[in-house]
């Protein structure tokens, strides 16, 4: 069986798991590997760029290392190439966790309870949600759905389809190092370059095809497209810029303004201000069936360009 097919198969029955059984609830890799990373950043930690360079290179680079020794293994076997694609896609991807936690939290808020919300959030991103109403969760639940979709979703399945599976573990990886490190904390400032810096080119792919996808998949593509256009250079991250102003634009809403991490609070541009609307409870929930949308639409998409790239090698 062809490298192509392979991927094709095995990372449709890796998303399938997920949309079906979300992540693992114990044992997950993800969490394994940001154990080891925590380790590595004990022994290594200095404030200096160069070793924040050097646990990215031990990091991600063992971990992608890893993945290719184990599709090495099974190169000549397509059953086991198929399953390791599948098993790694599934442990990459996480859609459905996602879409869970969004919806926990819309449930909390619809119910009026904000509390339980605001103990839910750092669930699903690094906001300080003391500070935060009904209607600052909201929104901040819908920009997280938004960047998440391009993170835990379309990236991977991007490099996956560039690399197979060391692509997907490493694109993970680099993206988990992120949010281990890659933060403005006075701790990570230099540690952290290296990985903030790796993940953003690592996400540039995944962040546009998501945006493009968002366009088709929204329902609003004209709005989009305009939301897109006008506003994304204006966020402070050049990937998840792309990914939210098209979701504003797509769901009609406003998205950006204040908002803080950790204490640090952050001035950021309003995405499709002209055109939107506050974001309501309501909207959490299009928002997760918008990502459902694009995360399938990416399968495809992922799945196309591999097989057709297997066809002209061929």
């Amino acid at each position: 069986m062809r490298a192509d097919r392979i991927f094709a198969y095995g990372a449709a029955a890796g998303l399938i798991g997920d949309l079906l059984l979300g992540d693992p609830r114990r044992g997950h890799p993800v969490a394994a590997f940001g154990r080891a990373a925590a380790a590595v950043e004990s022994r290594l930690w200095r404030d200096h760029r160069g070793r924040g360079v050097l646990h990215t290179l031990v990091c991600a680079g063992g971990a992608t290392g890893a993945a290719a020794l184990a599709a090495r293994a099974v190169r000549n076997r397509p059953a086991a190439a198929v399953a390791l694609t599948a098993a790694a896609t599934w442990s990459v991807v996480g859609g459905t966790s996602l879409g869970r936690e969004a919806r926990a939290i819309g449930g909390a808020l619809a119910a009026g309870d904000v509390e339980p919300a605001r103990e839910r959030l750092p669930h699903l991103c690094g906001r300080d949600p003391q500070s935060l109403d009904a209607q600052q969760i909201a929104r901040a639940v819908v920009e997280s759905v938004a960047e998440n979709t391009s993170d835990a979703v379309v990236g991977a399945l991007v490099w996956g389809a560039l690399g197979g599976v060391p692509g997907l573990v490493g694109f993970r990886a680099v993206n988990t190092l992120d949010a281990m490190v890659g933060h403005k904390s006075p701790r990570h400032r230099r540690y952290g370059w290296a990985s903030a810096r790796l993940d953003d080119v690592a996400g540039w792919p995944g962040a546009r095809l998501t945006a493009v996808l968002a366009v088709a998949a929204g329902g609003r593509p004209r709005a989009a497209v305009r939301a897109w256009r006008a506003d994304a250079g204006r966020h402070p991250s050049p990937n998840a810029g792309p990914v939210e102003a098209s979701f504003a634009g797509a769901l009609g809403v406003r998205l950006g303004g204040t908002l803080a991490y950790g204490g640090r609070v952050e001035h950021r541009p309003v995405l499709n201000g002209d055109a939107g609307r506050d974001v309501r409870v309501a909207d959490i929930e299009r928002a997760v069936r918008l990502s459902r949308r694009v995360s399938v639409l990416a399968l495809a998409v992922c799945a196309a360009g591999r097989l057709a790239r297997g066809r002209r090698a061929g």
